[in-house]
């Protein structure tokens, strides 16, 4: 006798979504109730040409003006500009604030003039004219103490160097600030950290046997646990199978 066992729900396939028939929701004619409907609204067919006989009223040909309100019209004020009228007699024209040049007048109520001046043309140079140019007037120098009519300040010379007794010869020989030697600051102060700079070593020539990455095997390294960690892969759940649920309580 072949055992039985309990039909589980979820391998009962059912029909899908598409097999449902729900109302439409457009139109009038078996709208679904529970949606709202929008008005509706048709195109109507082209006119016979005998309507034209019966309704004669013209069209959208009427031209409102823009300042036309519901109020009336517009009181906005409005300007135009205007085209230069024509002189109407060539004779009167009124002269301008150029034509008239009150400087010409003659002076009216013993006033007084403006002194006017003009200007000439450059003259002719004479070839016997013996006046020297200011180029040829030479002034005394005012450098050193022989000017007669300016006073001098004092004036210094430098002699030349003494070979015997003069500042220049040591006959002491005092030593000179470079002779003494500077201590270093780390025998009196505390010392600072030192630094050095190693060489730069020598590249590895061609002959020389370098492992690549692939060669190592961290993985099989032993020395700090007992073995490399290893990892398996599990059994696929079924899809039936009931979760467990644990109500926590408050």
């Amino acid at each position: 006798m072949e055992k039985q066992f309990p039909a589980i729900a979820g391998k009962e396939r059912g029909p899908g979504p598409g097999r449902y028939a729900l109302p439409p929701t457009i139109g009038h004619v078996g709208h679904d109730f529970t949606k709202p409907t929008c008005p509706a609204f048709s195109f109507h067919g082209r006119m016979s040409d005998n309507i034209f006989g019966v309704d004669s009223s013209p069209g959208p040909r009427y031209h409102v003006q823009a300042k036309m309100t519901r109020f009336g019209k517009d009181g906005t004020p409005a300007y135009s500009m205007l085209g230069r009228i024509k002189p109407r007699n060539e004779l009167f024209r009124t002269p301008g604030p150029g034509s008239y040049s009150p400087e010409k007048a003659p002076p009216c109520n013993r006033q007084r003039r403006a002194p006017s001046y003009t200007m000439g043309s450059r003259t002719r140079y004479c070839s016997v004219d013996s006046v020297p140019a200011p180029n040829r007037y030479r002034l005394p120098s005012l450098l050193g103490p022989h000017v007669p009519n300016k006073p001098a300040s004092a004036s210094y010379t430098m002699s030349g160097t003494f070979s015997t007794g003069g500042p220049a010869v040591d006959l002491a020989k005092t030593p000179a600030p470079c002779k003494y030697n500077s201590t270093d600051p780390s025998v009196y102060l505390r010392r600072q950290p030192a630094f050095s700079m190693f060489g730069r070593h020598s590249l590895p020539k061609g002959d020389t046997n370098i492992p690549g990455p692939g060669t190592y095997n961290p993985e099989q390294v032993t020395v700090h646990k007992a073995r490399a960690p290893a990892f398996s892969l599990g059994i696929k759940h079924s899809e039936f199978i009931t979760p467990l649920v644990i109500v926590v309580s408050d």
